[in-house]
């Protein structure tokens, strides 16, 4: 068999498990609420006026960076951008990425060790675990948030040890436990990696996040901070050490080996976070938009119960079966809801939901609105309808 064959026969029978995937646009006329525009940032006409406005002024402009970091990629905006982003995240120093999927790679790639042990949450994101496999520590999972199962594994852990957790977790929008991840990786001597791609923005000062809202961000070895979810732009950075962030420039290949954000997108990240920092009132439009939202669903004894528990933007609905999620978000998308299925592989077989993104932007009678025809939803499948 010729490797189109081979090819071929992979994504028939992906289609044949009701899991193939395709590339499509958002419904035309529906609302929002797939997006990680928590904050609707990538929306927000006044940021995008500020950060056209700010591009124009920069001397010399290109289209391109031209090259890495390490040749021609590198700019003394850069540089002062880093130090900006090192403030607002109270820590030594920031290392700029292309992307969040870029700087969880490079992570946990280039820093533990033949020898070290990467301890992570089952339910860390696919960049993380991909990072982890191009290591050469062993790696393993603890159960999903659950400290006793962790300890058991730190006991046995040998060499540079590292524990890998999210702030928020993407598919159920559920925190992990940092004070506790805190306590436990000083008592077994390990070494933190938290990655914020979910929380920054939405908590802190600044939107610095959940660990600097905490008062922890000086116990973490290492966080990764995504600008492309709620900051409503681009790109990610490591905040560290300045040991850390030197080793991470001339060891972590793909920063190496990668050509440079444009000057656009810095110009991007700089005025959006100076747009967070003047608009504190956002997250407290968010937090609003959750507490209404959970206290909405409640009134719905038939759905309540299929919602997983979440303090955060990300608000999951499980269904069960691959099919049955996918004809409930068309269902959904139908009634002018842009809601998507998250399916197997994705998530564990069974674990199929739907993934509802909270904005800023929805107002309540949309809320409302979504969650009467859910329940429609559930009444029609009660009834074997769908």
């Amino acid at each position: 068999m010729g490797i189109e064959q081979e090819l071929n026969k992979k994504l028939r029978q992906r289609q044949a498990e009701g899991n193939l995937r395709h590339l499509g646009v958002p419904p035309p006329g529906t609302a929002d609420f797939c997006s990680n525009d928590y904050l609707g940032l990538a929306r927000n006409a006044e940021l995008h006026q500020r950060i056209q406005t700010a591009y124009a002024a920069m001397p010399g402009v290109q289209n391109g960076a031209t090259g890495s970091r390490l040749i021609s990629g590198n700019s003394l905006f850069a540089s002062k951008l880093e130090a900006k982003l090192a403030r607002v995240f109270n820590v030594e120093k920031t290392l700029v990425f292309n992307s969040g999927y870029a700087a969880n790679t490079a992570m946990l790639a280039s820093v533990p060790q033949r020898g070290d042990t990467v301890i992570h949450d089952e339910y860390i994101h696919a960049s993380l675990k991909e990072g982890a496999r191009l290591g050469f520590a062993r790696r393993f999972s603890f159960r999903h948030n659950d400290l006793n199962d962790l300890e058991n594994k730190l006991r046995k852990a040998a060499g540079n040890v590292f524990v890998v957790a999210e702030a928020v977790y993407s598919m159920d929008g559920d925190f992990a436990p940092l004070r506790e991840l805190v306590f436990l990786c000083e008592k077994y001597g390990a070494n933190l990696i938290w990655d914020e791609a979910h929380s920054t923005g939405i908590w802190g000062t600044g939107g610095n996040g959940i660990a600097c809202a905490s008062g922890l961000s000086e116990r973490i070895f290492a966080r990764i901070h995504t600008f492309g979810k709620a900051p409503g732009v681009h790109g990610a950075c490591i905040a560290g050490s300045a040991t850390l962030i030197e080793y991470l420039v001339n060891f972590a290949r793909p920063l190496i080996y990668t050509t440079a954000l444009p000057l656009h997108s810095l110009v991007s990240i700089d005025e959006a976070f100076r747009f967070l920092r003047e608009n504190p009132h956002l997250q407290e439009q968010i937090a609003g938009k959750i507490q209404f939202f959970r206290q909405s669903y409640h009134d719905f004894s038939g759905i309540s119960e299929h919602f997983i528990d979440s303090q955060s933007p990300i608000q999951a609905v499980k269904i069960g079966g691959n099919a049955r999620t996918k004809t409930m978000a068309a269902h959904l998308q139908a009634g002018g809801f842009d809601v998507r299925p998250i399916l197997s592989p994705t998530v564990a077989a069974g674990q199929e939901r739907l993934r509802i993104c909270l904005h800023t932007f929805n107002p309540d009678t949309e809320l409302n609105e979504l969650l009467l025809r859910l329940n429609e939803c559930f009444n029609t499948l009660a009834t074997n309808r769908i």
